[in-house]
């Protein structure tokens, strides 16, 4: 038996401003601070000890990490951050303000691109080089993902850093993003993707999950 705990990072400046961020390296707000040391508050309540963290490589997540690890004493884990825990691409509608857009194309249309499990926004005509990326190809850094795009971009990281671990009995906290924990949630609750649209993940919120010996949920909990 092993315990999960999910987090998507605290208010961003562009949760804050009503931008679509996807893969911009923004940072938290003050709020966003706060609710990262609430959230860190409610874990270290629980009393679970953690083997290793996991988290993206952007700082918002990276951030909220470390507020967290130190809310709950264990600044000492193993950190690994990964690209596949990057909050979903969202390619040209990038640094856009969200209302503005809406304006532009109409609200079903900014619903479907931000709910839907399949629709593609708007590309990127290119990629600005980024060395953070560098290591890992040309080919990482997308000009634009729908969900779904984002959740088979995650599962192999699942598959081999964080299952692994929880099978052999090792508890892993996870802090990203939105999508990709929506994406995450999609998979362990076994979400169909007509139903994905209703699953929302809010800033500073953590979700336990409790699993046998095979992986099965056994229980999940709003923290």
């Amino acid at each position: 038996m092993a315990t999960l705990v999910i987090l998507r990072h605290g208010e961003s400046v562009a949760n804050r401003d009503n931008i679509f961020t996807g893969w911009s390296d923004v940072p938290l707000t003050d709020r966003g601070r706060e609710q990262a040391q609430a959230a860190g508050q409610l874990v270290a309540q629980t009393g679970i000890q953690f083997s290793a963290l996991h988290t993206s490589i952007l700082q918002r997540a990276i951030v909220t990490s470390h507020i967290v690890l130190a809310a709950i004493d264990q600044l000492y884990i193993p950190e690994y951050k990964s690209w596949r825990l990057n909050e979903r691409h969202y390619g040209a509608l990038r640094g856009k303000n969200k209302a503005a857009v809406q304006q532009q194309v109409g609200e079903q249309q900014v619903k479907i691109w931000r709910r839907s499990f399949s629709a593609v926004p708007p590309l990127l005509d290119h990629v600005s080089q980024d060395r953070r990326y560098d290591a890992f190809g040309s080919h990482v850094e997308p000009r634009g993902e729908s969900l779904e795009m984002a959740y088979h971009r995650l599962m192999p990281y699942w598959e081999d850093q964080v299952a692994p671990r929880l099978l052999d009995g090792q508890n892993q906290l996870i802090v990203a993003h939105g999508s990709t924990l929506r994406a995450l949630i999609k998979y362990l609750d076994r979400v169909a993707d007509a139903d994905i649209s209703q699953v929302e993940v809010a800033n500073g919120e953590p979700i336990r999950y409790e699993f046998d010996s095979r992986l099965n949920v056994l229980d999940k909990q709003v923290l």
